[in-house]
């Protein structure tokens, strides 16, 4: 009986075994199915991203035609430089003395001859009435000696025709010539110390009005140099305590830029050549503008030509010392290096400065075709404001890629954006 016991023990199956198999392979079941969902999505995705190519936005080339309303062509070159004032001074006195009164203030308006400070004329009054009383002697003298010689005359004049009729000696005669014409030396004594006397006069009146300091020309006044009680001089001295200028005036009328430009470049440059000037300040102004002249020398620390470019159109935002970007263009459009008329051509295209990698007056673009980008060529002209002028090797209309230059390459598959 114990034996048939055993044996129904032993055929009994343990349905907890047969449960934790189940869950166990359930488990693997699972994770298999979402490894192979998730070898499939990061292929997808793989695919996905390798198809779209590099991301990059397409910018097409702008034609640059040459308008009927417009007489100048593209930018050529651009060149970066600063406003400054062709009409400015330092006005100083030219005498030393101590100021009473200035006159002036920064920002304002002033014009020739204007008094814009006096200086202590205490000495220099002085010295101007003491002149005055020297003339006034000198006069009194040349008066009293002109009396002298009124009164010499006639004796002389009588002595001569007694002489003739024997009245009189040689020597008498002799002794009342000598009077007449000490009389008359005299006389030319005093005219020449009241030419003196007014030489003096005139010193002084001159070192008097020295003391006002007034205005060279029309301008606005820069800088405000000196106060009241201040020593100023035309000359430093005092060990620095001692000012040299009253101020300074600058004519706005004159107002210019000025650029370096490399020497290798300078060939494009010309007096008279339009150009467009962008001050920092307002990038977004365009100044018409004209080259005034190209210096005739050279700095050959920096391998550039100082070229002078004046404004066309004044206006009181522009200040000096402002920064500046001068955009050279091209011949006037309609003529030839004659004057002579000349058929209206396009000049290049302008495409947007980050589409190029410039180098020099060359560059590469990369220009989208189809689902790829060809790497090309082209010649440089100058910038007009966020766009860079391309003279040659693009078409108007032409799709450039502007991206990441590190990840585009000749043949390169790109996703392009609009």
């Amino acid at each position: 009986m114990s034996d048939r016991a055993s044996l129904l023990e032993q055929l009994r199956i343990d349905r907890g075994s047969e449960n934790d198999s189940h869950t166990d392979h359930a488990w693997l079941k699972w994770m298999a199915v979402v490894l192979v969902v998730a070898v499939f999505v990061a292929s997808g995705w793989w695919f996905f991203l390798r198809d779209r190519g590099v991301p990059v936005r397409a910018a097409s080339a702008m034609a640059l035609p040459a308008s009927a309303g417009s007489s100048m062509g593209p930018s050529m070159l651009d060149a970066s430089g600063y406003v400054v004032a062709r009409r400015q001074a330092t006005v100083s006195a030219k005498i030393t003395g101590r100021v009473v009164e200035v006159l002036i203030e920064e920002g304002q308006r002033v014009e020739a001859g204007q008094i814009v400070a006096r200086l202590d004329d205490s000495n220099t009054r002085a010295s101007l009435e003491q002149a005055l009383a020297q003339v006034a002697q000198a006069e009194a003298s040349l008066k009293a000696a002109l009396v002298a010689l009124e009164d010499a005359r006639p004796i002389y004049l009588r002595n001569e025709q007694q002489r003739k009729a024997g009245v009189i000696s040689e020597q008498d005669f002799d002794n009342a010539r000598a009077a007449f014409h000490a009389a008359e030396a005299e006389v030319a004594v005093r005219e020449r110390a009241l030419e003196v006397a007014r030489a003096n006069l005139a010193l002084a009146q001159r070192n008097h009005d020295d003391t006002i300091v007034r205005a060279p020309f029309s301008g606005v006044v820069t800088v405000k140099a000196a106060q009241v009680g201040e020593i100023v001089s035309p000359v430093s001295a005092g060990g620095g305590f001692t000012r040299t200028g009253i101020g300074t005036i600058v004519d706005m009328d004159s107002l210019e830029v000025e650029v370096d430009v490399s020497e290798n470049y300078i060939n494009r440059v010309r007096p008279g050549q339009p150009a467009i000037i962008r001050l920092n300040a307002y990038p977004d102004w365009d100044i018409p503008a004209e080259v005034i002249a190209v210096v005739p020398t050279a700095d050959r620390s920096k391998a550039t030509v100082k070229v002078r470019v004046g404004f066309k159109e004044k206006d009181e935002r522009v200040l000096p010392e402002m920064g500046a970007r001068v955009s050279f263009l091209g011949n006037a459009v309609g003529s030839d290096a004659s004057g002579a008329s000349a058929p209206r051509t396009a000049h290049g295209v302008a495409v947007p400065v980050e589409a190029v990698q410039a180098s020099g007056d060359t560059g590469t673009v990369y220009v989208i075709d189809g689902r790829v980008v060809k790497r090309r060529t082209v010649r440089l002209g100058g910038r007009s404001g966020e766009r860079q002028i391309v003279l040659s090797g693009l078409e108007p209309g032409t799709r450039v890629a502007i991206g990441d230059f590190e990840k585009l390459a000749d043949g390169v598959r790109v996703s392009v954006r609009e």
